[in-house]
């Protein structure tokens, strides 16, 4: 149970990074609107692989 509502929060925080692009510490190079949409896009794609994966041993999804 754990697995699955950690997938949904990482999902819909690769969606606010997407649309927002939350990361906005001035310091940080992550206020490239280019780079933001990277980086949620990474989470996304580690997200949707941790469910394939759980998929495939039969863990809990």
């Amino acid at each position: 149970m754990t697995i699955v509502i950690a997938r949904i929060i990482a999902r819909y925080l690769a969606g606010a990074l997407v649309a927002y692009g939350l990361l906005e510490h001035p310091d940080a190079r992550a206020v490239e609107p280019d780079l933001a949409i990277l980086i949620g896009a990474g989470i996304g794609m580690l997200t949707e692989g941790a469910y394939a994966l759980a998929r495939r041993f039969g863990w809990a999804t």
